[in-house]
């Protein structure tokens, strides 16, 4: 009966280390920021580049935008509850004065239940969470963007950029930046060149896009 017990406690404890595991994704990227702050640790009032690999992937984005500081810290194929769950170690140490935001389409790629209302509610906390401890910081949000390997999502993909967008136009010091339209053809389809092979990451032609409609709304 003991062996029994303490086998059984075995299997508890390593189901417990194995569900901290998963509920920790992207570990590495995060702990790859915080050595990378150890280092030099940027300082205040920069803007933040914050979300998923779209973000990530902009590795000159720094010089796309001379004018300005910024501080990227896109990770992998991120979701916004993943932002949300590491908020404390890669938003508010940082202290921006502006937080642009890129995340939701790993969100709705994930799975087939991922609605446009839920995407609105978990966009909704993010905002919320950073708005309870950022009172005054600009907080924007880049539409989701269409991607020619993830077509059959488009429709939730359109329905969350627009109640988002609705959302942001009721709150003050936020800003809704649509990138969406000028990644279409004039026929409505996806221009296809300005991807890479994966047809979901952007190429050179597609953060040229990106940087003319992103510009304007960053603070001096």
């Amino acid at each position: 009966m003991k062996n029994k017990i303490l086998l059984i406690l075995s299997f508890l404890c390593a189901s417990i280390i194995s569900v901290t595991v998963v509920a920790q994704p992207f570990k590495d990227e995060i702990n790859a920021f915080k050595k990378l702050d150890s280092a030099a640790f940027p300082a205040k009032k920069q803007i933040l580049f914050e979300g998923s690999s779209s973000f990530r992937k902009w590795t000159n984005v720094q010089e796309a935008f001379p004018g300005h500081k910024i501080i990227n810290r896109g990770f992998g194929g991120s979701t916004l509850p993943d932002v949300i769950y590491y908020a404390d170690d890669i938003i508010f140490p940082y202290h921006p004065k502006q937080i642009v935001i890129y995340c939701g389409e790993n969100d709705i790629a994930s799975s087939d239940t991922i609605t446009a209302d839920i995407m609105l509610k978990r966009y909704q906390q993010l905002f919320f969470l950073i708005r309870s401890k950022m009172k005054r910081v600009e907080i924007d949000f880049v539409s989701i963007k269409p991607s020619p390997s993830r077509i059959k999502f488009r429709a939730t993909v359109e329905r969350s950029n627009q109640l988002i967008k609705d959302f942001i136009a009721q709150q003050k010091h936020a800003k809704f930046i649509n990138v969406f339209d000028a990644m279409l053809n004039e026929d409505g389809t996806i221009k296809q060149e300005i991807f890479v092979q994966d047809n979901l990451h952007m190429n050179e032609k597609g953060y040229a896009i990106w940087q003319k409609i992103i510009e304007p709304y960053l603070k001096k």
